[in-house]
């Protein structure tokens, strides 16, 4: 047989996940990456965009265009898919408490292309459950989120059969902690809590539920285990079969199918010899090619500098350049599945499927995921398995090369050049996007605008689909912001549990923190009181991992902590600062708007006579901006290189000491 006549597999669809500044910026982007062979689109969207608020709301400040493209009104979304046929495109969203306002606004985009709805093909994440766990871009109460979900799969489901409604994301529980075991029982236990919420709804005649279940796809992580990682997607694939026949009645295989796209671990990146991560990045690839019964039907891959901060054109061409020579020079595609029939493989396969189904045991004893994630069970659970993850990159049980091993290097060329290897957003982004916010609101018809409104808030109070009025308040101007404050008006704000109170086991009495214990306490008693920490989340930014480590770390130290959760005004953490007596705070802030935020937090500081507590900050902080930041008063810039949480709690301890005029601990 020539190289001609072998049968190949088709490759999946290949994507990059992007998206910043403003809209002109992003489709520029998605031109370019789609004419080096990109054969689907992934958006990022920003922030303010995610959390529903406008670009020039006060909480927006910092954030517009930092993480992803924002998207205020449907002009922003013809011009983010300018001059690419959304007939003939498959695009993913991840998006979620807003998700269905933004593919209302996919969807006029689409009919002013002349675009059919029907034939629209895609995927909305839609999946705010695992939101309260990780990424924190929750806006409502869990039970009106779900009515919300199963409004936009019950109405994609009847009227563009093409979509994906919903991309049930145990990605982003992995990033937050999550065992392979606890992916796959807590993803599996959204399905169902979803699944059941749109049979309850009606909406879906019992006959066509076949086609809902048919449309459910996920969205899973792979990690640098990869023999382990192909493992758990072999379990997924199985556990979803039965789950769909046995509760559902599912009978036709092809509507059993477990669907799946994939981004590979991001948590693993490093900022330490970040060269390192490209081999990361291609081996977790194989845990969701090699086993072709379990082969992901989408990927998209990080860039291997995304510890570093935004990922260049280039950096996201690498990436893509990774996919296209596996899939297309290596013979992967040629054969069947590679780990049928062995032994090994089966056990571990099924090892990993008997612990997920004891967990969503215990899951549906606390009444299902949506009371699990209520009552603080899900969260408590992360936080601990992240938490014995950190102790054992710390105490070395744990290696990670080029972090707590191998540390010797020579300098890296990657970032050695002027933008030190990572794009800097236009710091007129925001001030552009702001005032072509304002132009659009002083052109639009306002009594269309009001009327709009008006449907949407009948259909939130009286139970109708939200999707129908959210395509007409699309079409007729209304903006991010003024979707979701009807909303929030009619369902109310949530804060979800932040999982910090668990106990921390035998590591707790470890050498270091021996040591790091007795500083803290002989500083109490020279001060006169316990030394106490406020651990801050300003901005928008909800991914707490970090900060939930630090509190747990500061906790065990010795300190009394202050965490009250994700997306606080500067104003409220200066408040809490001099209401809890705090002696020093700590911010968390991964979303590139830590310039902003620090300026923010020092004058509310200052404005209530409180300019002399010290702050230290954690994040993703180019070394340019730390310099800054210090330049500023920031006694202590910590980033992802800093992995020995024992000597950064030491570190605090010394910056109290100077800070109270204390000397420094032998």
């Amino acid at each position: 047989m020539t190289q001609e006549t072998i049968q190949r597999d088709r490759p999946w669809m290949m994507r990059t996940y992007s998206g910043h500044s403003s809209a002109r910026a992003s489709n520029e982007l998605y031109r370019t990456n789609l004419s080096k062979g990109q054969t689907g689109l992934s958006v990022a969207f920003d922030l303010p965009t995610q959390t529903g608020y406008d670009s020039d709301h006060p909480l927006a400040r910092g954030e517009v265009g930092k993480v992803g493209v924002p998207v205020n009104h449907i002009g922003d979304m013809e011009l983010l898919f300018d001059s690419i046929p959304l007939g003939q495109m498959n695009t993913s969203m991840t998006i979620n408490a807003t998700a269905p306002w933004l593919l209302a606004l996919y969807i006029a985009t689409a009919e002013r292309q002349g675009v059919d709805p029907t034939e629209l093909q895609g995927t909305t994440q839609n999946d705010v459950l695992k939101e309260y766990l990780s990424r924190g871009t929750y806006i409502f109460p869990p039970e009106p989120s779900v009515r919300l979900t199963t409004d936009l799969i019950a109405y994609t489901v009847e009227n563009i059969p093409k979509w994906n409604p919903t991309n049930i994301c145990s990605y982003h529980l992995q990033e937050a902690g999550a065992t392979p075991t606890q992916e796959l029982a807590y993803a599996l236990s959204t399905a169902i809590a979803i699944l059941d919420a749109v049979k309850a709804s009606g909406q879906i005649p019992e006959e066509r539920f076949d086609a809902v279940v048919g449309r459910i796809s996920f969205f899973v992580n792979a990690g640098i285990r990869f023999i382990e990682e192909t493992c758990k997607l072999r379990a997924f694939g199985d556990m979803w079969d039965e789950l769909v026949k046995e509760r559902y009645g599912v009978d036709d295989e092809r509507q059993r199918r477990f669907r799946y796209g994939v981004q590979v671990n991001s948590l693993g990146l490093t900022e330490s010899q970040p060269e390192n991560n490209v081999q990361r990045i291609v081996l977790e690839m194989l845990a969701v090619t090699l086993s072709k019964n379990a082969r992901a039907r989408a990927i998209q891959l990080p860039a291997w500098n995304e510890a570093l901060g935004l990922p260049r054109p280039w950096d996201q061409q690498w990436a893509l350049r990774m996919q296209q020579v596996l899939a297309l020079e290596t013979d992967l595609l040629e054969y069947g599945d590679l780990f049928d029939g062995s032994p090994v493989i089966e056990a571990k396969v099924q090892e990993l499927a008997e612990g997920a189904r004891l967990e969503m045991e215990r899951v549906a004893h606390q009444g299902g995921m949506v009371q699990a994630i209520e009552s603080g069970y899900v969260k408590r659970e992360l936080v601990q398995s992240h938490t014995q993850r950190m102790r054992a990159i710390e105490s070395g049980d744990l290696k990670i090369v080029g972090v707590n091993c191998f540390q010797a290097t020579a300098e890296s060329p990657l970032t050695a050049g002027g933008d030190s290897g990572i794009m800097k957003v236009n710091p007129e982004a925001e001030s552009n996007q702001i005032a072509a916010l304002l132009a659009f609101r002083a052109d639009r018809d306002t009594s269309q605008v009001e009327s709009a409104l008006a449907e949407l808030r009948e259909a939130a109070v009286g139970g109708g689909n939200i999707m129908p009025p959210s395509i007409r308040c699309a079409h007729a101007g209304v903006t991010t912001g003024e979707w979701s404050e009807v909303l929030r008006e009619v369902f109310g704000e949530y804060r979800a549990p932040t999982g910090i109170d668990i106990s921390t086991g035998d590591h707790a009495a470890s050498e270091d923190l021996v040591a790091v214990r007795e500083a803290v306490r002989r500083t109490g008693e020279e001060l006169g009181r316990p030394l106490r920490l406020l651990i801050g989340k300003p901005g928008l930014d909800g991914h707490s991992n970090g900060a939930e480590q630090i509190a747990v770390k500061g906790r065990d130290a010795g300190f009394e902590i202050v965490y009250e959760g994700i997306r606080l005004t500067p104003a409220q953490i200066a408040r809490a600062a001099q209401e809890e007596g705090v002696h020093l705070i700590g911010l968390s802030v991964l979303s590139g708007s830590h310039l902003e935020l620090v300026e923010d937090i020092h004058k509310e500081l200052d404005e209530i006579n409180a300019g002399q507590l010290p702050l230290v900050i954690g994040g993703i902080i180019p070394e340019e901006d730390a310099e800054q930041l210090r330049s500023k008063g920031v006694q202590a810039v910590f980033t992802p290189k800093d992995h020995d949480l024992n000597a950064i709690m030491s570190d605090m301890v010394a910056i109290i000491r100077q800070n109270n005029g204390l000397e420094p601990l032998a």
